[in-house]
């Protein structure tokens, strides 16, 4: 049992430790910036990231945002399961609902 509670708390603390190495390296990172071993210069090729990605992200964030919130509200029905409409019968189950396979030894 003490072997599976450390197990448990291993898993719940090494996405944290992770995380908190991804930010410690990325903090020395840009405090002192990255190694160029070959020493050439390598600005002129570089796209920054704000203006171009952002915007990027964005648009097709909202292009997406767009999307979905036509279909949820002009359509809603349209990507739901068919059996959403059979209407309810309390004293009846329905054929295709079966217990799981390991409630049935």
């Amino acid at each position: 049992n003490a072997t599976l509670t450390r197990f448990f708390a291993f898993h719940f603390l090494l996405p944290f430790a992770i995380a908190g190495a991804s930010i410690l390296h990325l903090l020395f990172l840009h405090q002192t910036g990255s190694n160029n071993p070959t020493g050439l210069n390598s600005n002129p090729d570089k796209v920054q990231f704000h203006p171009y990605f952002s915007y990027k992200d964005l648009l097709g964030f909202l292009i997406m945002l767009t999307a979905l919130a036509t279909l949820a509200m002009f359509s809603p029905n349209l990507l739901g399961d068919p059996e959403n409409f059979t209407p309810a019968n309390p004293l009846v189950t329905p054929p295709h609902i079966k217990p799981e396979w390991y409630f049935l030894f």
